[in-house]
């Protein structure tokens, strides 16, 4: 089984919408613990997402909330500069509009947990906005979420070598190929007729959620 973003996300999300006062949209971080929130419009769609770094560019949330002579972590002094390139609807607002990261990077509920995890690295962003076809909140996924796909046990691992890919989805024979999981390390012995569907079942078997590392023991009877 491949899991999926809907799999793994959170489908009570706090939002806030544009017309939120930048108090409130403070106080609705931290009532909640978390760094970031959803923007969404009057029909629910996500319109960009408002996160600590972008209420730390006001003063009047560093003296609320940390004091005076706050100085932002490395992280958020770093997330600042590469947000640059990003388009931002203003840093000055009293609003969620004002002071949102627009547009919002969001995924689709459909989408693989390896495609999440992939666009959350390339825009340096924690969480995700889920969102459906007609672009409306449905959920939202943080990186925890997706982590917790390889706090997969040895036994789920196991099981689903043994019987999705290599029961299933190869069309090769596998009767005497063999999977044994170690913490989330599969080893696979045994041997296969040809040698390519010998490494198309590796790298099935890599692809397995939770898997760390393959070891391959597999050996052929023919070099094509």
């Amino acid at each position: 089984m491949r899991f999926m973003v809907r799999d793994v996300m959170t489908r009570e999300v706090v939002a806030v919408h544009g017309d939120t006062a930048f108090k409130d949209v403070a106080e609705t971080l931290v009532a909640h613990g978390v760094s970031a929130v959803p923007v969404v419009d009057g029909e629910n769609h996500v319109i960009g997402v408002v996160s600590e770094a972008d209420l730390l560019r006001k003063e009047e949330f560093k003296e609320q909330y940390y004091g005076e002579g706050y100085r932002p972590p490395l992280r958020t002094r770093l997330r600042r500069s590469l947000s640059k390139e990003r388009h931002r609807s203003g840093s000055g607002g009293d609003t969620a509009a004002g002071v949102m990261s627009a547009p919002a990077v969001t995924i689709r509920s459909h989408a693989s947990v390896v495609s999440a995890m992939r666009l959350m690295a390339e825009h340096g962003v924690k969480r995700l906005p889920v969102v459906g076809r007609d672009g409306r909140l449905a959920g939202i996924v943080s990186r925890g979420d997706l982590m917790r796909v390889f706090l997969r046990t040895d036994a789920e691992i196991e099981r689903e070598v043994r019987e999705d890919v290599l029961g299933h989805s190869l069309w090769a024979g596998t009767s005497d190929v063999r999977a044994t999981v170690d913490k989330g390390v599969v080893t696979l012995t045994g041997s296969m007729r040809l040698r390519s569907d010998a490494r198309i079942a590796v790298r099935m078997v890599e692809r397995v959620n939770g898997v760390v590392e393959v070891i391959d023991h597999v050996t052929w009877r023919e070099d094509d």
